[in-house]
């Protein structure tokens, strides 16, 4: 028996409740870590941000996709973020008619500054932990976002993790 008729779950609830448990305290690390910069970027554009610093350039309608947004939420995005500096806008070497929305200097220096607190906040959490449960974390997480088909960050490799 499966599910939540009382029956044998193989464990998903528990193990649901601890995830949403963590995502919790990861939102409350996230947002700390946007803290600094609040008045610059709202979350969701700072997700727009991110996804630029991780895929690069990309036309309106791609980052509208990737952020599962219309492309008129997009677009008000992309012009508040170039008004404050953050994202560039040039005709795409294909197309003199499309536009290429890529970050610039001021926007790559504003997601490493929030990337850099936010993983200064998890350290902190991980570094309370014993050394062999953050290995067994690791594993989990691993398999967690495998599962979910969510990309690797770079940076275990240096933590000794791989």
């Amino acid at each position: 028996m499966s599910g939540r008729g009382g029956g044998h779950d193989d464990g998903i609830d528990e193990v649901t409740s601890a995830l949403l448990t963590a995502s919790r305290l990861l939102v409350a690390i996230s947002v700390r870590s946007l803290a600094a910069v609040e008045d610059t970027v709202t979350m969701p554009q700072f997700r727009l941000l991110v996804v630029l610093a991780s895929q690069g350039p990309a036309k309106l309608v791609t980052l509208a996709g990737l952020l599962e947004v219309n492309p008129s939420t997009a677009m008000r995005m992309v012009d508040r973020l170039a008004a404050a500096g953050l994202v560039d806008r040039q005709a795409s070497p294909d197309s003199g008619r499309e536009i290429r929305i890529q970050l610039s200097d001021a926007g790559r220096a504003l997601v490493d500054d929030v990337t850099a607190r936010r993983r200064a906040g998890i350290a902190e959490v991980v570094s309370r932990m014993p050394p062999g449960q953050r290995h067994a974390l690791v594993a989990a997480l691993r398999a967690f976002t495998e599962a979910g088909g969510e990309p690797p960050v770079g940076g275990l490799a240096r933590l000794g993790w791989t």
